[in-house]
């Protein structure tokens, strides 16, 4: 469902959420001190970990309301735009508020990051980035941006769904930070303009954060993505969807338009795998705790002047690098059937600290 505009979010949303929130949070506890009677019959309970884990969402998201409010409430209305000071203390609630959660989540959850960084590679370059990231499995937008912000110091500037603004402080926070909210039917004409907008305002530490597939994968998504471009007609695009069956097609609109108005961006492409098969509720709830699945990410760079000058040569190159994206997740996937080694110092494998997202 389409959220309402800004200024009904505003006054009436905003206003009443903290009671709600609470609200909710009582009736979870309530639900987890029930779970947690389980407990001596079994350490899964998953009754007691998602309750605990949505009343610690809860508080994290009425905190980005009132500390935005707060933030508001203390800077002028002249400076907030432009004000380095206004930028910062946002980047720095939000990293707050991202690290908290994941913290939460790995003794809740079970959940675990493992990040393999290229060898030799220190940080994601010099100057704003483009980052293209592959979409799947519960919770990546959030922990793709936390590492954003507390690994690699960069303030997000993220490409998402439209319906993500019912969520009051997520609301108020992403979109302070420049985010660009697509509608949830994104064939608008005005969309790549939009994101070149974006691009184009990029600076210093700025990494614009895109889902060139525009949803998350899911088996039923693929084949229909498959069947969608043979109807089409577009038979280059059907066979290489066929050939990497981990990702869905990349739509080349937004990514095109971003590197045709700043062509001089560097790009990230992220790789990640170890979630992607929970596509339903059900199947989160079978698998927990997540502890012999963590979520693997991988990253390269790709310099500026290794990417194409012309549309042509650049839907080329994007097709590339997500047959690349296939490959290796198909790779970790092969992998993941063998007892788990230790971390490959060539590979740069290395288990995340949940609340510094700094090696542990």
């Amino acid at each position: 469902m389409r959220p309402p505009p800004g200024p009904v979010r505003r006054a009436v949303l905003g206003p009443i959420w903290p009671l709600v929130a609470t609200a909710v949070a009582a009736l979870l506890l309530v639900v987890a001190g029930l779970g947690a009677l389980a407990w001596p019959l079994g350490r899964r309970v998953p009754a007691t970990r998602l309750a605990l884990l949505a009343v610690v969402y809860l508080f994290v998201d009425v905190s980005l309301l009132l500390g935005c409010t707060a933030l508001w409430l203390a800077h002028p209305v002249a400076a907030r735009r432009d004000d380095e000071r206004w930028q910062q203390a946002h980047t720095g609630l939000l990293r707050w508020a991202l690290s908290l959660l994941r913290s939460a989540a790995t003794p809740l959850l079970g959940f675990r990051l493992r990040l393999e960084e290229p060898p030799g590679v220190v940080g994601l370059g010099a100057g704003p980035v483009l980052v293209l990231a592959r979409h799947a499995g519960p919770g990546d937008s959030f922990t793709l941006v936390e590492l954003l912000l507390s690994r690699y110091q960069r303030t997000p500037r993220i490409v998402l769904k439209q319906s993500l603004q019912w969520d009051p402080g997520l609301d108020i926070m992403l979109n302070r930070l420049s985010a660009c909210f697509l509608p949830a039917r994104s064939a608008r004409a005005d969309l790549p303009e939009r994101l070149a907008g974006l691009a184009r305002s990029l600076r210093g530490s700025d990494a614009m954060l895109i889902f060139p597939e525009g949803r998350n994968w899911t088996p039923r998504r693929y084949h229909r993505a498959i069947a969608r471009l043979r109807r089409r007609a577009n038979r280059q695009a059907a066979a290489d969807a066929a050939d990497n069956p981990h990702v869905l097609p990349p739509r080349p609109a937004g990514v095109l338009a971003c590197l045709t108005a700043r062509p001089d961006l560097g790009v990230v492409i992220v790789a990640h795998t170890g979630l992607e098969d929970l596509v339903s509720p059900a199947m989160v709830w079978r698998a927990l705790p997540l502890r012999d699945r963590p979520m693997t990410v991988r990253w390269w760079y790709e310099a500026v002047q290794t990417v194409p000058a012309d549309p042509a040569g650049q839907y080329q190159w994007l097709r590339v690098q997500w047959a690349i994206v296939d490959s290796w997740i198909g790779a970790r996937k092969a992998r993941s059937d063998l007892p788990e080694a230790p971390a490959d110092p060539d590979q740069g494998g290395q288990d995340m600290d949940p609340l510094l997202g700094a090696p542990g």
